[in-house]
């Protein structure tokens, strides 16, 4: 069963305002004591805000729809209808709302950022409201505005301060699982990784997130593989670290190759991703071929300018 989702679209409806009230006073020996229709109440707003203890958009992938309450309305006596609730929806750090053309219409990031998805429609004045010196006891009220609504997507692009890119099976799940306790699915075959794993990093008295993201294919920036799913958690990364393998087994591939086609992604992609600071991790060096791979591609990466690491 899917547990991680990071894209949705979603059906908001906020409320309407509840209609104003047509009333005319009366009470004993004053059969007409002037206009006291109430106004109608304010319909609630559907509002998304971040909430940390939330991961994954899966809620709303269940269940799409969602509408704030209506006003009600006025009534006679001078009373006012009561005000819709607002539809709080919890999202994820990291969420960015679109329209169906693809513009992004908020990006929220950081603990409690909200963004109103829907605006509750006002409440329609009642008589009393609506007197004047001209016309003392109207016999209408107004109707309630009706709230807006209409369809957002949301996609999650996580926050982490490094993210390991590599070639699928390349040993990045392995990697986070021993620089902290993030316990991700770890196996010999290529995209084990199917949702991004987030773990966080104690090293002295410095504190970092770091993002194990599906791999790389060429072609990601265009969506094969996993591509665009990919892609769009590195983002938000501070740094990418690249983690190369040197112990394949497929003869037309190395390391340098490997860096090449994932640089080569990371450019068609865009996103500002080819500005990012960058270290480069010789990955299974224990394997005996691995040791003496590393030790060969290491100089012409150095030359490059990377930091490398094994």
């Amino acid at each position: 069963m899917t547990t991680f989702v990071d894209r949705v679209e979603l059906h908001v409806a906020a409320g309407n305002g509840g209609h104003g009230c047509a009333s005319v006073h009366r009470e004993k020996f004053k059969p007409l004591g002037g206009p006291d229709g109430g106004n109608g109440g304010r319909g609630g707003d559907v509002i998304l805000v971040v909430e940390q203890a939330v991961t994954t958009l899966l809620d709303y992938h269940h269940s799409p729809h969602r509408k704030a309450t209506s006003g009600k309305p006025g009534e006679g006596g001078n009373r006012s209808g009561k005000d819709g609730q607002d539809l709080v929806l919890p999202v994820p750090d990291g969420t960015v709302v679109l329209d169906k053309e693809g513009n992004v219409l908020a990006d929220l990031v950081g603990q409690g950022t909200t963004y109103v998805a829907a605006e509750g429609g006002r409440g329609g004045l009642g008589n009393a409201a609506l007197s004047s010196a001209r016309r003392k006891a109207p016999g209408f009220a107004l109707l309630g505005v009706p709230g807006t609504g209409g369809d957002v997507i949301l996609e999650l692009k996580t926050v982490a301060d490094v993210a390991l890119v590599g070639f699928p099976s390349a040993g990045k799940s392995s990697l986070i699982s021993v620089l902290s306790a993030a316990k991700p699915k770890i196996a010999d075959y290529p995209f084990t990784t199917l949702v991004p794993n987030l773990g966080v990093v104690t090293a002295g008295s410095t504190v970092y997130t770091i993002a194990d993201v599906p791999g790389l294919i060429p072609g990601a920036s265009q969506g094969k593989g996993l591509g665009l799913e990919f892609l769009r958690h590195v983002e938000r990364c501070s740094i990418l670290v690249h983690v190369l393998d040197t112990a394949t087994l497929e003869s037309d591939r190395d390391p340098v190759a490997d860096l090449d086609a994932i640089e080569e992604e990371l450019k068609l992609y865009g996103g500002g991703l080819e500005k990012r600071p960058r270290l480069v991790v010789l990955n299974k060096v224990d394997i005996p071929d691995g040791k003496e791979l590393a030790d060969m591609v290491r100089p012409d990466l150095e030359a490059r300018g990377y930091k490398v690491f094994e």
